[in-house]
């Protein structure tokens, strides 16, 4: 089963496909330059297999390439970028034959942080992902050389402002061990502000010796090895539509 169960609506095939605007693409079918499987289509919401049919525009067979999802499991070092000069980039991680154009990673981890990245080519829904609007929890797990008392769920869940004014929202914070000399923790937010996990740390007054993201929304980093990464699972497919509405329509194959 493909992502939208191969179906998907041909006004929106074509716009993803660079004819345009959803106006224009209606113009090209209203003025019959789109063919499907060498008929006249008049219809923009007609349901269309891009992997089982013929798609034409003005006599030009459609090209099409399935958006693709990957969790990858960022190491140290790494950057979370397209392209670098000077670092390997989660990008360059992506065996050749699994990459898309526009392939991108759906926001940033630090370079010295490690865990989840989400990368696609279907720039709506990275975009929806980080949308504050949405408040897409994420869960890093935390080490720190100091103690985390038992004041610092609190701190967390009254929000934290920094000195330069910043104020984050409230975070949800599980100590797993604590001691004067090192501290794990995992914590949860719901923004993404430059450095924010790291800047909270310190105004309770300890400092992130490691960091790796463990969750994002709906996906999870799992067992997946350091440095490797996998496709997103079907369940995990329709789960993030459902989250963020995208009038997906799911079939039965059976």
């Amino acid at each position: 089963m493909l992502w939208y169960n191969g179906l998907m609506r041909l006004d929106k095939l074509l716009g993803q496909a660079g004819f345009g605007s959803r106006g224009q693409v209606k113009k090209l079918i209203r003025r019959l330059q789109v063919r499907v499987d060498g008929d006249l289509v008049r219809d923009d919401s007609l349901n269309v297999d891009p992997n089982l049919q013929t798609v034409t525009v003005s006599g030009q067979r459609l090209s099409y390439s399935p958006d693709v999802y990957y969790i990858l499991n960022k190491p140290s070092g790494v950057v979370s970028a397209v392209s670098d000069v000077e670092h390997q980039t989660v990008i360059d991680l992506i065996d050749p034959k699994d990459r898309r154009e526009g392939l991108y990673p759906v926001g940033r981890l630090d370079r010295d942080t490690e865990g989840l990245v989400l990368i696609t080519n279907n720039g709506p829904l990275g975009y929806r992902l980080l949308h504050p609007k949405h408040h897409v929890d994420k869960t890093y797990y935390v080490e720190v050389n100091d103690e985390l008392g038992d004041d610092a769920p609190f701190f967390f869940e009254n929000g934290i402002a920094f000195l330069d004014g910043t104020v984050c929202k409230p975070a949800k914070l599980d100590i797993v061990s604590s001691s004067s000399e090192k501290s794990c923790a995992y914590i949860t937010i719901s923004e993404g502000k430059f450095h924010q996990v790291k800047k909270m740390f310190l105004a309770y007054g300890v400092k992130v010796t490691y960091l790796e993201r463990v969750r994002f929304g709906p996906f999870s980093l799992g067992d997946l090895a350091l440095g490797t990464y996998r496709s997103l699972t079907e369940e995990e497919q329709k789960n993030y539509c459902l989250i963020f509405e995208t009038n997906v329509e799911y079939l039965d194959e059976g």
